[in-house]
């Protein structure tokens, strides 16, 4: 079987045009396991995300779910359009967490391309993306760019 069949066929990076905007087919309900294990995990000991008695006291009255768990989502349910033929994660920038995310909220993602360049190899080419992930109210509440090394059509697509 060809490599390039097991991907879709169009996002390599000669499809992605600056100004190009992506919704997301897929959506994710947060649940409360992903934020408890991932918080504890990543060693996390902010109490507002594991304490529930005293975020009852607080005005949100839940815990919130931690960022990292948030961004994760968002830039996981953008990757079928943007990743899948990607040979290197180069950076994510300018990460911001705009409303906090609950237990049993459902995030959605949108992509916007901000601007595609040649890399330093033929094979592949340099594509900045511009994520932001809403929930089920469509509040946004995560946005973040992220530089990514694409395979080209030309030298990948047909293996």
């Amino acid at each position: 079987m060809k490599v390039s069949a097991l991907t879709s066929k169009d996002n390599y990076f000669e499809d992605f045009k600056p100004g190009m905007v992506m919704e997301h087919y897929r959506g994710k309900t947060v649940s409360e396991i992903e934020n408890v294990q991932i918080t504890n995990l990543c060693m996390n000991t902010a109490q507002a995300h594991f304490n529930e008695d005293m975020m009852s006291r607080d005005p949100r009255k839940h815990r919130i779910v931690y960022g990292g768990v948030t961004q994760s989502i968002v830039i996981g349910l953008a990757s079928q359009d943007t990743s899948e033929n990607a040979l290197v994660e180069m950076s994510m920038d300018k990460i911001r967490f705009a409303a906090p995310v609950f237990h049993g909220d459902t995030l959605y993602a949108y992509t916007e391309v901000l601007e595609v360049k040649d890399g330093t190899q033929e094979d592949a080419g340099e594509v900045r993306f511009k994520h932001w992930g809403v929930n089920q109210e469509r509040k946004q509440v995560f946005e973040g760019e992220r530089r990514v090394l694409v395979k080209r059509r030309s030298h990948w697509g047909n293996k």
